[in-house]
C-alpha cells in the first residue's frame, strides 16, 4: 500500500492510502466482499429512474458526504490482520507516504500522521457503542412491509465505519512505532500545488473579538505541525483536487479530494460568518452602552 498526505488547508490534511496489488496468495477477507457486494447494490439503486430505492440512494448520497472526511481517510487504511503484521515487519521495502515537499516539512510528517491517527480514536470509539446501542431499538422497524429496515442498516454501516476507522488508526500508529514508513517528497504534487491560481477561502484577519473562537477551532493535525496565527486558509480547490488525482494518476482519489474541500470549503466559510456575525456585534453593543 502506498499513503498520501494531500494538505487541502494550512490547517487540515487529508490522508488516503492507496491499495497496490495485492499478493496472489492474500485472499479476500469478509469484510472486502461485504463492502462489494453493498457497493453493487448501491450501483444497481442509483441506476433507478425512480422509486424508493432512488430517493434511498438520494438521501444516502448527502447522508455519506457529511461523514468526516478524516473518518473516510482512516477507513481507506486496510485493518491490520496477523497476517499482514508479519509481512510488514519482515517485508524489505517500507510503506512509502507521498506528501508535498513545499507544504510539509519532512520531520513534522510522522506528527501529522500520529495526530490523524490517533486524535479521533475516543470519538469513534464512543460512536461504535452507541450504534450497537441503538441496533436493538431500531431492529422492531423490520416489520414494516416491503421497504428495508434503513435505521437498522444504517446504524449497522455506521458501526462498520466506526471499526474501520479505528483499525485503520491502530493501522498507521503500528507503522509509526515500527519505524515501517519511507516519506517521499512528490515533485508532481508539488507542482499541482504551486499552480493554484485562483483566490481560496479563508478565515477573516484575528482580531481581539475573534481570538478565542478561532484558537478553539484549531486542528492538531496542521500541515505546519502547530497552530496557524494568522487563520485558515484554502490550499486546494475542487479544479486542482481534479488535476491532483489526474497528475497521480489516482481516479478514485477524485471523489475523496471532493468531499474533503467541500467539508473544509463550508467550515471556513460558516466560521467566517460567525466571526463577522460577532464583530458586527461589538460595535452595536458598546453604542448600547454609551446610549
Amino acid at each position: 500500500m502506498r499513503l498520501y498526505l494531500l494538505p487541502i488547508s494550512t490547517r487540515r490534511t487529508l490522508l488516503y492510502c492507496q491499495h497496490l496489488n495485492l499478493p496472489a496468495s492474500e485472499k479476500p477477507t469478509w469484510s472486502n466482499w461485504l463492502q462489494a457486494k453493498a457497493a453493487r447494490t448501491w450501483s444497481g439503486w442509483e441506476k433507478k429512474e425512480k422509486g424508493w430505492q432512488k430517493s434511498v440512494v438520494n438521501y444516502g448520497n448527502q447522508a455519506l458526504r457529511r461523514i468526516p472526511y478524516e473518518e473516510w481517510g482512516l477507513k481507506s487504511v486496510p485493518p491490520l490482520s496477523q497476517r499482514r503484521r508479519q509481512v510488514e515487519l519482515k517485508g524489505a521495502e517500507k510503506v512509502e507516504v507521498v506528501y508535498p515537499k513545499s507544504l510539509l516539512a519532512m520531520d513534522k510528517v510522522p506528527q501529522i500522521l500520529k495526530s490523524l491517527a490517533t486524535d479521533r480514536e475516543a470519538l469513534h470509539k464512543k460512536r461504535l457503542i452507541w450504534c450497537f446501542v441503538g441496533m436493538p431499538i431500531t431492529a422492531p422497524v423490520a416489520i414494516v412491509p416491503v421497504i428495508p429496515n434503513l435505521p437498522f442498516f444504517y446504524l449497522v454501516y455506521r458501526a462498520w465505519s466506526h471499526w474501520r476507522a479505528l483499525s485503520g488508526g491502530k493501522h498507521l500508529q503500528f507503522l509509526l512505532k515500527n519505524n515501517l514508513l519511507a516519506l517521499t517528497p512528490s515533485p508532481v504534487v508539488d507542482a499541482v500545488y504551486a499552480a493554484q491560481k485562483e483566490p481560496l477561502p479563508s478565515t477573516p484577519e484575528r482580531t481581539t473579538d475573534s481570538d478565542e473562537k478561532i484558537v478553539e477551532n484549531l486542528d492538531p493535525a496542521s500541515p505546519n505541525g502547530a497552530q496557524d496565527p494568522d487563520g485558515e486558509t484554502m490550499l486546494l480547490s475542487q479544479a486542482n483536487g481534479k488535476r491532483m488525482t489526474q497528475a497521480l494518476d489516482l481516479p478514485q482519489l477524485e471523489v475523496e479530494l471532493e468531499r474533503a474541500i467541500w467539508q473544509v470549503e463550508t467550515a471556513i466559510k460558516k466560521r467566517s460568518a460567525e466571526v463577522a456575525a460577532k464583530n458586527a456585534q461589538g460595535p452595536a453593543n458598546e453604542n448600547e452602552k454609551k446610549s
